[in-house]
């Protein structure tokens, strides 16, 4: 007779997750390396919903994963390159110590190395999934980018950096599908659209860094390291979608050797100079007919409108930029725009006296100004690109108090403070601003208050006060009273369980409502201020 009863522990929560102690021991490997398996392979812990029940009947605090994924983690080849390489280092310093340098240079030439070409097509078995994933992969390559090297920070795997975000920043420029930008403290976000997925990355600031100290840069390594192999597979494809050379190539027939050199190097990641393309690769045709959209696609025309405005945004300007200027993100966006790039001493060598300069860059005052061409600072770039359009530049002069500067990746909605110079910019771009406007709260001085009334000093000694008749509406008084009770009465019919959520609703809407208005009446202070 079979038992009735099941034992304690042997289904649910407790047979699906798996303590780190315990897939450290069933995989027998170290934290380290069972840290670097999991990146690599896109394990992450989970939080059981029954602790309790996962950690059978314990309460301490545990880190947990599913068992399937450990299971999983246990027939990977790469562990076994992980055993390897500690072999490598135990003999390693065994012959050190014996000081047998022949035999060293011998177990170099065999050192045991691992390719992640395998993992990545398995974890990205498309390209759009890779496309998907590919944020943290650029903001992270981009930022190691512009480490110095140290002892864990290698020399290569930095190189590998700045070449692939370099290529891929070509690549934007060749397609032209940069779309939004913004200036941040953490540095320049931007936003492109590839094969209708829309990728958003940040690059940090142009500045020189000493070596960080404070920061765990072991974890973050096998990430890069990662993400490195990853990235090579997505230039590539993107590269042969639009028939360029990979490697990109400056100019045509360009040998190996050549691209290894510095000098090509730096004509590369200035970005300045356009990539060779293929001929055997016809050339895609831009003018798409609109008509043919039919009414329904509204929104497609206005996309492709967009796109449209945003290639032909800066075609036949050449544009000089001063040294002080931040020459990699103006270059990334003229050039993604149609415009010409170029600075002294450059790929392009443009000098700045030349004849055919339309728009000088500069961020200090100017002595000397040529007369047959602008002057702008470098957020006239920034803000023609999200605007659509080539703003007017008499706000943008040097030495000129730049107008704000706004994010594109925010989305106005009702109740909220919009700027008047955002409603404008929001205007140019051709949206409709009527229901914005129509719902901006009205401002405190507009609001119904209470004032103190100058009252007249009353005289001394006995007076008669003339009396004053307060008429009330009674429609109004008994409509108010009916609205608030069906209120409390629809308030009453939450649920407990939803009650929470809609009082912390309320009380967010009630302090987004005071924000907006002190906001409000704070410019038009500042308005009257300035007049």
């Amino acid at each position: 007779m079979k038992d009735r009863f099941k034992q304690k522990y042997t289904a649910g929560a407790a047979v699906a997750y798996m303590s780190r102690k315990q897939a450290l021991k069933k995989l027998q490997l170290t934290l380290k390396d069972f840290r670097r398996l999991c990146i690599i392979k896109g394990i992450y812990p989970h939080e059981p919903a029954h602790k309790k029940q996962a950690n059978k009947g314990s309460t301490a605090n545990k880190v947990f994963y599913y068992r399937k994924d450990i299971n999983f983690l246990a027939h990977e080849p790469i562990i076994n390159k992980f055993r390897e390489y500690k072999v490598f280092l135990r003999k390693l310093n065994h012959l050190k110590a014996k000081k047998e340098d022949d035999k060293i240079k011998k177990l170099y030439d065999n050192k045991p190395v691992y390719n992640l070409d395998t993992i990545v097509k398995e974890r990205y078995p498309t390209f759009g999934s890779a496309l998907r994933d590919l944020d943290d992969a650029l903001s992270l390559c981009f930022t190691f980018a512009m480490l110095p090297h140290t002892r864990v920070l290698k020399e290569g795997m930095i190189e590998s950096c700045r070449k692939l975000t370099a290529e891929f920043m070509h690549y934007v420029i060749e397609s032209q599908s940069l779309r939004n930008t913004f200036i941040s403290i953490k540095g320049i976000y931007y936003q492109a659209e590839i094969h209708g997925e829309k990728i958003t990355w940040v690059v940090p600031h142009e500045r020189g860094l000493p070596h960080v100290t404070d920061v765990d840069f072991t974890v973050l390594v096998t990430f890069v390291e990662f993400y490195i192999a990853m990235l090579g597979f997505v230039n590539f494809k993107l590269y042969q979608g639009i028939g360029l050379f990979y490697p990109p190539q400056i100019g045509q027939a360009v040998e190996e050797d050549e691209m290894e050199t510095e000098s090509y190097k730096e004509q590369v990641y200035s970005l300045a100079k356009p990539l060779s393309k293929r001929k055997d690769v016809e050339q895609a045709e831009d003018d798409e007919p609109l008509d043919l959209l039919g009414e329904d696609s509204d929104a497609l025309a206005l996309k492709i409108k967009e796109a449209k405005n945003i290639k032909s945004l800066f075609k036949g300007c050449v544009f000089y930029i001063n040294r002080e200027c931040p020459k990699e993100a103006l270059t990334f966006i003229i050039r993604n725009g149609g415009g010409v790039v170029g600075w002294e001493g450059g790929a392009n060598n443009l000098a700045p006296s030349a004849k055919n300069i339309t728009h000088h860059i500069v961020d200090r005052p100017m002595d000397k100004m040529e007369v047959n061409r602008l002057y702008i600072q470098p957020q006239w770039v920034f803000d023609s690109l999200n605007a659509r359009r080539k703003l007017p530049t008499e706000k943008y002069m040097p030495g000129v108090t730049l107008p704000p500067h706004f994010s594109p990746f925010t989305s106005e909605k009702a109740g909220d403070y919009i700027p008047f110079e955002r409603l404008e910019e929001l205007r140019s771009m051709g949206k409709d601003v009527s229901e914005l406007e129509a719902a901006i709260p009205k401002t405190m001085d507009e609001l119904p208050m209470r004032r103190k009334e100058v009252k007249p000093e009353k005289p001394k000694g006995i007076h008669i006060a003339v009396g004053q008749m307060h008429k009330k509406s009674k429609e109004k008084f008994h409509e108010t009273v009916e609205k608030g009770q069906e209120l409390k009465m629809r308030e009453l019919m939450i649920s407990k369980k939803h009650q929470r959520v809609y009082h912390s609703m309320k009380t967010q809407f009630k302090r987004n409502r005071n924000d907006a208005l002190k906001l409000k009446k704070k410019a038009k202070l500042s308005k009257a201020v300035d007049v």
